[in-house]
């Protein structure tokens, strides 16, 4: 499908313009390598990598994958290179496509995040997505974005060595959402995008243990969207900064639903795995969308939602 005009589709987060709003999610998509024989890169509005960590990682023992009805469980652990074999090794392929670039960091300490955000900063990447679900070590292991207070310390240490635009991921397993979101927005988020996992759990009930090695894993897919959505309006009527939203999209009504509530943005994650050609398919049904109702671009839409009562 080729666009009525060049503007159709664009959108612009944090002074960087998109070709389009589908970026494809962070873990589902390694560092597109992995899916460059399958669909043209040049394509998609943005990636962001697999989370990098300051040193090399293992990640966790496996069965780390569990399929569940709507989605899947992860328990990757962060498996990844490190940030010095990304630049070296990742990134000068990636950097031979004209898409966004975006960094998802992570890591057990402040002192971690600020050199990864220190170290990339002078890089070709054109953003930071900071991954606040990790536990933080140093704080009895509890993540850096359950609390108003993990949150604003762990954006306004970041923000200090940030050099690009600074997007917060947020975790849904918080009591207030829009508080969370106010707190990353306070101390210097340049954009949020949500939401992250959520945690779940599988049983073999002939084992009778958990499926995964690690207990607990990550739920996604199409099962979490509707807490997704939820979470999208309701971030986007608290905070100024711009919202990209993500959880179980799989096609481009999916995505519509997030701009409706008030994203400017969304990533396509899980889908990924079931279908590679998920991302282009998601663009080409937003586009199909806006002709099909004549609006001029994305903004006609976004935060749309009219509310019923």
């Amino acid at each position: 499908m080729s666009n009525r005009n060049n503007n159709l589709l664009e959108v612009e987060i944090a002074g960087i313009k998109f070709k389009n709003p589908v970026i494809a999610a962070s873990g589902t998509f390694g560092f597109g390598r992995e899916y460059s024989g399958y669909i043209d890169l040049n394509k998609l509005g943005g990636i962001s990598v697999k989370g990098l960590t300051l040193e090399p990682r293992k990640g966790n023992k496996p069965p780390r994958i569990a399929e569940t009805p709507g989605g899947i469980l992860n328990s990757i652990g962060l498996q990844n290179p490190g940030v010095k074999a990304f630049i070296q090794e990742e990134l000068p392929f990636l950097n031979k496509f004209n898409t966004v670039i975006i960094a998802n960091i992570a890591g057990n300490t402040m002192e971690e995040y600020c050199e990864m955000v220190e170290i990339l900063s002078d890089t070709n990447i054109d953003a930071f997505e900071l991954n606040v679900s990790c536990p933080n070590v140093k704080e009895g292991c509890v993540a850096f974005g359950n609390t108003v207070e993990g949150i604003s310390e762990i954006t306004e240490q970041v923000r200090k060595y940030c050099k690009k635009p600074l997007i917060v991921k947020l975790t849904p397993g918080v009591t207030d959402i829009k508080e969370i979101a106010l707190a990353a927005e306070a101390n210097g988020a340049d954009a949020i995008s949500l939401i992250n996992t959520l945690l779940g759990m599988a049983i073999d009930i002939h084992k009778k243990r958990p499926i995964l090695a690690n207990n607990f894993g990550g739920l996604s897919g199409p099962a979490v969207k509707p807490i997704s959505v939820r979470m999208t309006y309701e971030v986007s009527q608290t905070v100024k900064v711009p919202v990209i939203g993500m959880g179980g999209i799989t096609s481009g009504d999916n995505a519509i639903e997030f701009i409706l509530a008030g994203a400017s943005a969304v990533m396509v994650g899980t889908w990924n795995f079931v279908n590679p050609n998920a991302c282009i398919e998601v663009i080409n049904g937003i586009e199909k969308y806006l002709v099909q109702y004549n609006h001029d671009s994305i903004y006609d839409i976004a935060g749309k939602i009219k509310l019923n009562g």
